[in-house]
């Protein structure tokens, strides 16, 4: 008896840990709403792009505006995993590549095409 009541101790220790030191999952509705990112240091000088996100049926969906544009252009896709934001798009006639990854409420960090850094801040 005191085997199993020791036992099913240790197993109910053990599962409150894992949720303890389970790493949080990054909820899309993070990503929701307007932004705009800055990618530092490209060939033409620093560049920021207006983006925004939405997720309806739990599918994300990303647009963005080019300079010198008033109408927005939707991203080829946009992928959330459980710590980053990955975005594919045409702009300027480039396909590029954009990842976020969450810094606080309002900022995010991460790349342009894995060459420019990135700084998404959230517009209110």
């Amino acid at each position: 008896m005191k085997i199993r009541v020791t036992f099913l101790s240790s197993l109910v220790i053990l599962l409150m840990m894992s949720f303890t030191f389970a790493p949080s999952i990054l909820s899309p509705k993070y990503y929701e709403g307007k932004w705009e990112v800055l990618i530092k240091d490209t060939p033409q000088g620093n560049a920021t792009i207006p983006m925004r996100f939405e997720t309806v049926d739990e599918v994300t969906t990303g647009y963005f505006t080019e300079e010198g544009v008033a109408e927005e252009k939707k991203m080829s896709s946009v992928k959330i995993t459980e710590d980053a934001l990955y975005a594919a798009f045409n702009i300027s006639g480039y396909d590029v590549t954009l990842n976020l990854k969450k810094v606080d409420e309002e900022t995010a960090k991460g790349d342009l095409m894995g060459m420019f850094d990135a700084i998404g801040t959230k517009m209110k």
